[in-house]
């Protein structure tokens, strides 16, 4: 009895936590003249304040351990975590209210077995012991009565979820409908019509055909909601050519890379090591007489490739095996030499040539580099006197005094990406930008240093037809071969329900046994559930804007006779049982709440979450 009514209240908590706050649109609102030991009356039970804020305290942790950060109680009011928390605990108190009605109790006995199961309150050898259940309740300040009380609220709560969720059953109509569904198969035929097919002369379109395709098709052409916008910019670039860079600094900086610049000659190699000379000795023996290979000895050895490969070396990191190493050619073993690890022999896998950079080679571009980064800093230092310039009342337009500022003008949407909106930081601040905000200085991800004003914010509208004529007859070509592909798929697909000959060259891919589900490479995505809407022998032509295709089917089949099959479909038996289950124990709830007519305190509720300011 123990270990269902654990697994039927484990269920229970998890529902009463999905149902939120279930039926608290029409509860009444009233102040309690008495104490405030309560938050809400249901019936004849209260939702203490004990266990209001020790709930509330529970989802805020939760709540934080799932986000990382703090998440105060003004963020949770917010979100109304409070009004889930108030509804769980008045939906338990409303199946309390029910419990109660009809009188069930689980007895004095079965209350004693529950208690001396629980392993907190058990001694070393596994028996009730209570000491240890009195110490265990100290513990988390309950006394017994109230433990005890709980436990037999809790265990009636059990017995009623238990009564309406156990042996739910849905039909197995339902079930068998939603397999046949999902496990439904079709066998067909099909090709695709390319663009290499179609033979289409050169026509360019009429003014009025094209203010004919430009009227019928204007969402294509309308403008999404657009922010008109004055920005000021001073990037770096606009201050590179006022920043002398001295003949040390740069000699300073190219010596500060000398490893970038200055690169030894390198070889790939591998070394094989050994345990002492006598074994080497003998591996190089048997490879100048060809009687085994490098390979083969990093075989026997247990190794990889990866083992002993030592990538790009220098001849100085290989110590004194890197004159001989070096002095090899690609493709040589040489060895034994003595290595950091013992007697190795030692493949050259490739050459590396020395590469020298004088410091005229990338004189310009370590220039150009300090002379950016000194941009930026000087950016830096001059933004505190822009931003004092524009809290004082100045406009953007009076900061194009200041030397290198760019003045300009963007009509920004979500798709923005030309110009300055390519940079995250405008596109956050074009965003968020309203005709209340007073321009203030910004940074982008490049150094450069940007303020806005949003001059007028236009609606969605039509794109002016002199604007769109690029666009236009992008689309009318498309169009059109669009037409001439799914007039060539029609010709074939006639064919195809004539039983004549496919032209040469054309030749149909048959698929075999696909449920709705499949993914067909270059095929169009509604390819499947139009197969799954024809007869046998009838053709379609299907079509989107990455393929046109005909497709043919040929054979209807039922639901694979498989063990996934079956175990799919016990699953979504099971699933359907649970989901009929729950939804009978939610209407259960929501009607005893309705009868038991919860009535809250506000006053209670406010001075419970004051104290988690």
């Amino acid at each position: 009895m123990a270990a269902g009514m654990k697994k039927l209240s484990n269920t229970f908590v998890w529902i009463l936590m999905g149902m939120l706050i279930i039926g608290l649109a029409g509860f009444g609102a009233v102040n309690f003249t008495g104490s405030v030991s309560s938050v809400a009356v249901v019936g004849d039970q209260e939702v203490s304040v004990d266990d209001y804020a020790r709930e509330l305290q529970r989802e805020q942790r939760a709540l934080e351990a799932q986000t990382g950060q703090r998440v105060p109680i003004a963020q949770m009011t917010a979100l109304g975590l409070d009004r889930v928390v108030l509804g769980r605990l008045i939906a338990i108190a409303a199946l309390d209210q029910e419990s109660s009605d009809l009188g069930l109790s689980i007895g004095d006995q079965n209350l004693f077995d529950e208690i001396s199961r629980i392993p907190a309150f058990q001694d070393g050898t596994g028996a009730f012991n209570r000491d240890t259940y009195q110490y265990a309740l100290d513990n988390i300040g309950l006394t017994e009565a109230a433990f005890e009380a709980d436990l037999r609220r809790e265990s009636a709560r059990t017995l009623v979820q238990g009564a309406i969720m156990a042996g739910t059953e849905m039909p197995d109509t339902l079930r068998d409908t939603l397999t046949s569904y999902v496990g439904a198969r079709r066998s067909f035929d099909w090709l695709t019509v390319s663009e290499d097919s179609i033979a289409l002369t050169a026509v360019e379109p009429s003014e009025d055909e094209l203010r004919a395709f430009y009227d019928a098709n204007i969402d294509q052409f309308t403008l999404p909601r657009t922010k008109v916008i004055t920005y000021a910019a001073l990037r770096p670039d606009a201050l590179v050519d006022e920043i002398e860079i001295d003949a040390a600094a740069l000699e300073q900086l190219f010596n500060d890379r000398s490893a970038e610049y200055q690169v030894p000659e390198r070889r790939l190699v591998e070394r094989l090591v050994f345990a002492n000379r006598d074994a080497a000795d003998s591996a190089k023996a048997q490879l100048d007489i060809n009687g085994t290979t490098f390979d083969a000895l990093v075989a026997d050895r247990g190794l990889s490739l990866q083992d002993v490969d030592l990538g790009d070396v220098t001849m100085g990191d290989l110590a004194s095996a890197g004159q001989d190493v070096f002095a090899a050619q690609v493709g040589d073993v040489v060895g034994p030499l003595d290595s950091d690890l013992g007697p190795a022999l030692f493949r050259i896998n490739g050459r590396l040539e020395a590469r020298v950079t004088s410091l005229e080679d990338v004189k310009d571009e370590l220039r150009a580099e300090l002379a950016t980064d000194r941009a930026r800093r000087l950016i830096e230092t001059r933004s505190e006197e822009i931003n004092d310039m524009l809290a004082g009342g100045a406009t953007l337009e009076e900061l194009i005094d200041e030397p290198g500022m760019e003045l300009g003008k963007i009509d920004w949407h979500n798709g923005s990406t030309d110009g300055i909106a390519a940079y995250d930081g405008f596109r956050q601040a074009a965003s968020a930008v309203t005709a209340e905000d007073f321009p203030e200085v910004a940074f982008l991800e490049d150094g450069s240093l940007f303020a806005i004003r949003l001059d007028e914010e236009l609606e969605p509208r039509p794109e002016p037809f002199a604007d769109a004529q690029d666009k236009l007859r992008a689309a009318w070509q498309s169009k059109r071969l669009q037409d001439a592909l799914e007039a060539e798929a029609e010709r074939l697909a006639g064919m195809l329900r004539n039983d004549e000959d496919l032209p040469e060259g054309i030749e149909l891919t048959s698929e075999t046994g696909l449920t709705r589900a499949a993914y067909i490479d270059a095929a169009p995505q509604p390819l499947m559930a139009r197969v799954f809407d024809l007869a046998e022998g009838e053709v379609a032509v299907v079509s989107d804007d990455t393929a046109t295709v005909v497709v043919r089917l040929t054979k209807t089949l039922p639901v694979a006779d498989t063990p996934e099959m079956a175990a799919l479909a016990e699953a979504m038996g099971t699933q359907l049982d649970q989901a009929l289950a729950q939804a009978l124990f939610e209407a259960f709830v929501q009607d005893a709440q309705t009868r038991a007519a919860p009535r809250i305190d506000p006053q209670a509720l406010n001075a419970v979450q004051a104290n988690f300011q």
